[in-house]
């Protein structure tokens, strides 16, 4: 009785997740290197971006080396999120201005063609700072933003704003303020933008530590728009606090896209599916008096990632294969190696 207890939990649970229609996720052969690949691929060989390749675009930074500005490490995720492998780290410094422009940005891209802008859909992402290379809150910083900035994350002294600097992490509709809380370093906070597409409505749903999503802005009008590959994964600032040479550092996991219904555990879509990385509890603050959580979930089933092949085995939607790849081949049991690019990259999916 026990066990069909636990099984129909189990069926409930997966029933309540949405369909992932993209990913961001980053398995254990992902490095900064690969930005670079993904990048000038298509352009240089197809001369548009009509045939995708990777998870990510990459071209908004400034004039060094891609390694200045992005970092992929197991030490950036979550420790909670476990179908990401490494989490990723953005950087901001005085040489990030990105052709020509006055603001400081770093940003990756979606690079799908799947359609991201139609239904219900959330935007999933976790995002953390830490007391070295911490943010200025003397400046105005867009965060994790559409193109039209219909919605968004903004965080230090909003141009405008009377004083010098500003604590708070805010969320925005079109502008204006909806929520917010104390940036507090070492402290991973969880969002899903809840976009319905057809209703013109967005809301918020939020999360500190492992705690599950929750909504805590119900959905308000908005004018949502997205041509797929408008969301900008990083951080934009504005020279509104004057200019600073010194690096700012910004760590990212668990960003995908899903339908709804929404995934609320911050293990991730496929929980399980990669090992944590290290554990990063004692560091974590105590979330701050406006965040909301609630009690950890414990109804997301691991993912089998055992096999009978030989060897190091791949994770679900880690490479698998492609000129100049050298990892492993073999994808774990229940998924099989898809030639999405031919010759140039596979996934296990």
């Amino acid at each position: 009785m026990k066990a069909a207890f636990c099984l129909s939990s189990l069926l409930v649970s997966q029933a309540m997740a949405g369909t992932v229609i993209w990913n961001g996720f980053f398995n254990s052969s992902f490095t900064a290197a690969t930005f670079d690949k993904c990048t000038w691929c298509d352009l240089l060989i197809y001369g548009s971006w009509s045939n995708q390749i990777a998870p990510w675009q990459w071209y908004i930074h400034g004039s060094g080396a891609t390694s200045t500005y992005l970092g992929v490490s197991s030490s950036f995720k979550n420790p909670a999120d476990t179908t990401d492998a490494q989490g990723l780290r953005t950087t901001i410094d005085g040489t990030a201005f990105w052709n020509g422009q006055t603001m400081e940005r770093t940003e990756v891209i979606p690079q799908t063609s799947s359609n991201l802008g139609t239904g219900h859909l959330y935007y999933h992402f976790s995002l953390s700072t830490s007391s070295t290379n911490a943010p200025n809150p003397g400046f105005e910083h867009q965060i994790a933003f559409f193109e039209s900035h219909f919605t968004e994350l903004k965080f230090g002294l909003i141009s405008g704003e009377q004083g010098t600097s500003d604590p708070l992490l805010r969320w925005d509709i079109g502008g204006v303020s909806q929520w917010t809380t104390t940036l507090t370093p070492n402290t991973w906070y969880n969002f899903a933008y809840d976009i319905d597409f057809s209703a013109n409505t967005v809301g918020l749903w939020f999360s500190t530590g492992s705690s599950p999503l929750t909504q805590i802005v119900a959905n308000k009008p908005a004018s949502t728009s997205t041509n797929s590959a408008d969301w900008h994964i990083g951080v934009l600032r504005l020279p509104n606090g004057g200019t600073n040479a010194t690096p700012e550092d910004w760590f990212w996991s668990g960003v995908f896209v899903e339908q709804a219904p929404i995934t609320t555990s911050i293990a991730g879509p496929n929980a399980g599916s990669a090992a944590p990385g290290p554990s990063q509890s004692s560091t974590v603050a105590t979330p701050p008096p406006s965040s909301t959580t609630t009690k950890p979930s414990s109804t997301s089933a691991p993912v089998s990632t055992t096999t009978t092949a030989a060897g190091p085995t791949q994770t679900q939607w880690g490479q698998c294969g492609g000129n100049g790849y050298t990892g492993p081949t073999v994808c774990a049991s229940g998924f099989k190696c898809v030639a999405v690019s031919p010759p140039y990259y596979s996934q296990c999916q």
